[in-house]
C-alpha cells in the first residue's frame, strides 16, 4: 500500500509495523548475542499474542528518512493515534504540518502546503502482507513474512531485531526490521529499506495502550480550496 510518494513529504506509512510502541531507540549499543536468543518462531508468536492485547493505543514518533533517489536525510516528529481494525491517525508538527488518516474504510493524505488531498480506499484482507494492515489489527507476522533475527547497530543491548520479509512483493519497501525489547516484547523501533534504497527508521515515545480511542478521532474532513485526487486502483 502507497500513501505518499516523495520521502520528504510523503509518510511512508510502509515503514510502521507493531501495534504495541514504547520508548525510543537507544544509539550506540551492541545487540543480543545470537546465543541468547529464542526461536524465532516462538518470538513471533509471542509477539504476535502481545499485539492481539492491544486495542487502541497514542504515542509519540521520530521519523528518520535517508538516502533513496534524492540521496538526502529528514527528520520529522509527530503523533500516532491507532484503534483496530483500521484506523489510525498520523499528525506530523515538524519540521511541516502532514496528517495521514485512515477511518476503517479510506484512506487521507493531506500536506497543507501542496492544498491536496490524496484519498485511497483501505486496502483489502487479503493486502495484510502490508505493515500498515498489521499496524490496524489485520495482519499475521508469521503468516504474512518471512521471520530471522538480524542486528541493528543502533538498538540497544536489552532489544532483539527481527528481519520481516514480506510473502507477497510490496511496492513500498522489500523488508522491515522490527527492534523490540527482551523482556516486555514493547516495540523499540522499526526500520525499512525501500526500493531505491532510501532507510526510514521510527522510533516511538509516551506510549499510552487501551485508553479508549473514540471512532470520532478518526474522521477526516476536507479542507476548503484543495484539490481531492482519488488514488484509483488502491485497495479492492
Amino acid at each position: 500500500m502507497r500513501l505518499l510518494r516523495s520521502a520528504p513529504r510523503r509518510l511512508r506509512l510502509a515503514a510502521v509495523l507493531a501495534p504495541c510502541l514504547a520508548a525510543c531507540v537507544p544509539t550506540g549499543a551492541a545487540a543480543q548475542p545470537a546465543g541468547d536468543r529464542p526461536p524465532v518462531a516462538e518470538l513471533a508468536g509471542r509477539l504476535q499474542a502481545r499485539y492481539d492485547a492491544i486495542r487502541d493505543f497514542s504515542a509519540d514518533f521520530v521519523h528518520i528518512y535517508e538516502g533513496g533517489l534524492l540521496r538526502q536525510k529528514v527528520t520529522e516528529r509527530g503523533t500516532v493515534l491507532i484503534k483496530k481494525p483500521g484506523r489510525m491517525r498520523w499528525t506530523y508538527t515538524s519540521p511541516e504540518p502532514k496528517e495521514f488518516v485512515s477511518d476503517g474504510t479510506r484512506l487521507y493524505a493531506y500536506v497543507p502546503q501542496d492544498r491536496q488531498v490524496i484519498v485511497s480506499a483501505m486496502p483489502a484482507a487479503d493486502d495484510a502482507s502490508s505493515p500498515v494492515l498489521f499496524l490496524a489489527g489485520k495482519g499475521r507476522l508469521a503468516r504474512d513474512f518471512a521471520v530471522e533475527y538480524t542486528d541493528v547497530p543502533e538498538a540497544a543491548a536489552a532489544t532483539l531485531s527481527l528481519k520481516l520479509v514480506p510473502h507477497q512483493r510490496q511496492a513500498e519497501y522489500d523488508w522491515l526490521i522490527l527492534v523490540v525489547d527482551r523482556q516486555s516484547l514493547a516495540v523499540r523501533g522499526l526500520v525499512t529499506i525501500d526500493a531505491q534504497g532510501g532507510r526510514s527508521m521510527f522510533t516511538f515515545s509516551n506510549l499510552k495502550e487501551n485508553v479508549g480511542l473514540t471512532d470520532a478521532r478518526f474522521l477526516f474532513t476536507i479542507p476548503r480550496g484543495v484539490d481531492v485526487v482519488t488514488d484509483a486502483g488502491r485497495g479492492r
